[in-house]
């Protein structure tokens, strides 16, 4: 097996205080003795890694872990303050957004300062430029200056400079998290594709499906340091039952502290029409009829959604009262009613959950879930989720 072309064994990063002039002297008076500070905020603590050529790694975790700050070390963009940091490829990186990219220069000549900088050359650009231009596909606004680009342009542009610089490692930062879905799609077939010529892909995250679908591993940082490495599956489902169990812990917190009627609750949630149990079991056509009461601690109107979800969490249907405009009932004070019926329901035989979500008045916050789980039976040979009105009809006469 090849050694590897990545390798940081030990890494950290410390970032000094600067809240005070004595503070900044401090931290001042040792960059001019080459020294890394001693006493800051500690971003990454003993990182050790080694990538070889063909790896895929997802790099996750949750906002402030350190995940970008270990992207920007292995991209040469910041210095560690202690370990090794050792790169054998040619490296392309997508990092923040708009990086390299001067605003009030066109999105031309920014093409040729970022190609510069990842080091092609005049003549493979000009042969690369209109693949370049068809990939980014903004346009006449490649003539406009880049502070006039969304976001979503911005990315279109850099992307597309990378993807023609033909790198061996590709280092992204949540770059798929901008633009739309049609060049989301582009992006992660370039990057599939990259992947099966042999290339390595550095990438960090926050959607478990894209690490999952284009890394065999992952690496889990948690305030800095590396909770977790391996297989890719194993790490982001312990990461996700982390966030389950924080969010769980959470919501007794507050509750703890704040008691009852301190936020938005779903005090009561039952179906009409069924007996009062967790599961129950529906025939297919039957209908679906649901009360949900919502205390407000302020005596605001709040809103409720309700949803249909598979057993597997696959979502069927959902709703809002505030999308159609329906003003709940007070039933009592600091009570509102919502009641939902859906009349002979077409769902397919199969495990289902009905949710009910307590919002705030203005539709942000979720503030509390109710769920009861139910089966529906029935004889069908069809397939999918739902059942849609159809007729079979014969086929029209045609001249062959």
């Amino acid at each position: 097996m090849s050694g590897p072309i990545i390798n940081l064994h030990g890494v950290g990063k410390i970032y000094p205080r600067v809240h005070h002039p004595w503070e900044r002297m401090r931290a001042f008076a040792a960059l001019l003795a080459g020294r890394e500070p001693r006493l800051g905020a500690q971003v990454l603590s003993d990182i050790d890694l080694t990538v070889r050529r063909g790896d895929t790694v997802g790099i996750i975790g949750e906002n402030g872990a350190g995940k970008s700050t270990l992207l920007k070390v292995l991209t040469g963009v910041i210095s560690p303050s202690t370990g090794r940091v050792e790169v054998n490829a040619s490296v392309a990186a997508l990092l923040e957004l708009g990086a390299g990219f001067q605003p009030e220069f066109s999105g031309y000549d920014n093409v040729r300062m970022k190609a510069a900088l990842l080091g092609m050359s005049t003549v493979d650009l000009d042969a690369r430029m209109d693949a370049i231009l068809a990939f980014a596909d903004i346009g006449e606004y490649i003539h406009e200056p880049v502070k006039h680009y969304s976001s979503g342009m911005v990315v279109r542009l850099g992307f597309a400079v990378v993807a023609a610089s033909d790198p061996e490692v590709l280092i992204t930062d949540e770059v798929l998290a901008v633009g739309d879905e049609s060049f989301q799609k582009k992006c992660v077939r370039w990057i599939e594709a990259f992947l099966e010529q042999g290339n390595t892909l550095l990438m960090v995250s926050h959607s478990m499906y894209l690490v999952q679908k284009l890394c065999k591993r992952a690496l889990w940082l948690h305030q800095g340091r590396l909770r977790q490495a391996g297989d890719v599956f194993e790490v982001t489902q312990a990461y996700l039952a982390w966030h389950e169990t924080r969010a769980a812990q959470e919501k007794e917190l507050r509750e703890a502290t704040t008691g009852e009627s301190g936020h938005y609750r779903v005090v009561e949630f039952r179906l009409l029409n069924q007996p009062s149990t967790s599961s129950f079991v529906m025939a297919c056509g039957s209908d679906l009829d649901i009360e949900m009461i919502i205390q407000a601690p302020d005596g605001r109107k709040p809103v409720a959604v309700f949803g249909i979800v598979r057993a597997d969490g696959t979502s069927v249907y959902g709703l809002a009262s505030d999308a159609e405009n329906v003003v709940p009932e007070e039933v009592s004070p600091g009570l509102f009613g919502f009641r939902l019926k859906f009349s002979q329901l077409s769902l397919l035989p199969g495990s289902y959950s009905v949710r009910g979500h307590a919002l705030d008045p203005e539709g942000m916050r979720m503030c509390d879930t109710a769920e009861h789980s139910f089966t529906v039976t029935g004889e069908s040979w069809e397939l999918g989720l739902v059942r849609l009105a159809h007729e079979w009809l014969p086929a029209s006469n045609r001249d062959v």
